[in-house]
């Protein structure tokens, strides 16, 4: 039986995934960098050296992300939100709704009962309702952004940002330094601000439970936590979020292209 393979090159890292028969193989991850036709051949190289293979064992590869129409390897390019779709039905079947926090947008997806993409709706060109908004705040604290969910854990009187613009919000955050706040206060407001962005984007897509969280965001226990608390329900959080578009993409190529929707490339 052969192996197929998704590329998943996002705005701050690349995801490479390997399946045979749909079962995972190997997951490898990269950091994007400027270069995104140089990584997605790193990628393809390092993630078929963990599976032990070589690049005659693939049958088919799909690429998914921003930059999609840099992979030259790839036999096919596929939406993101179908990828993430057919990614979140292998790993939790009863999902129904999905937010996609990625570093550069978040999208909320609703699904049928068979897994297919049926209504979804993405934030406006706007830092502050993507994982870049943690970025900048994590660089204004000088902290590494792996800290930023275990750190606004801590909060005791989260700061309220009163901008919904990631530029204002930078601002505000070094304001909020000067007045003595804290940096768990600072981050744990932060995340509520996300929440509310995001929430507004459930809202306008139609929830339907079951709901998971994927993408990066996901990683960010603060943030699910502020989530959780706004939507008022225990989100399910995929083992490896990061890689859920990269094993959809697999999934797809292993399905002869084939997405279940009309939005493939």
């Amino acid at each position: 039986m052969a192996w197929f393979m998704g590329i998943d090159i996002g705005s701050g890292t690349s995801k490479g995934v390997i399946i045979k028969n749909g079962d995972l193989s190997a997951h490898h991850l990269l950091p994007s960098g400027v270069d995104y036709r140089a990584v997605a051949q790193k990628l393809r190289e390092e993630t078929l050296a963990k599976a032990g293979l070589s690049s005659e064992d693939i049958a088919d590869i799909v690429a998914t992300g921003h930059g999609a129409e840099s992979v030259p390897f790839s036999n096919r390019r596929v939406a993101d939100i179908l990828c993430c779709a057919q990614g979140i039905k292998k790993i939790f079947p009863s999902v129904r709704t999905i937010i996609d926090v990625q570093g550069i947008s978040s999208q909320v997806i609703r699904l049928s009962e068979e897994g297919q993409v049926v209504n979804f709706v993405v934030n406006e060109k706007c830092a502050s309702g993507s994982g870049c908004f943690l970025d900048i705040i994590s660089n204004v604290l000088r902290i590494d952004l792996k800290d930023v969910g275990p750190l606004s854990l801590g909060s005791k009187n989260p700061v309220v940002f009163t901008t919904g613009c990631a530029v204002f919000g930078e601002s505000e955050a070094i304001s909020r330094v000067s007045e003595g706040a804290s940096r768990e206060d600072i981050l744990a407001g932060v995340h509520k601000a996300l929440a509310n962005k995001i929430s507004t984007l459930v809202d306008r897509v139609g929830l339907e439970m079951d709901c998971a969280i994927s993408g990066g965001g996901a990683l960010n226990v603060g943030l699910v936590k502020s989530l959780e608390e706004k939507l008022g329900f225990q989100l399910l959080v995929p083992p490896q979020p990061q890689f859920v578009n990269a094993l959809g993409a697999a999934i797809i190529a292993e399905n002869g292209g084939k997405a279940g929707n009309s939005l493939s490339k």
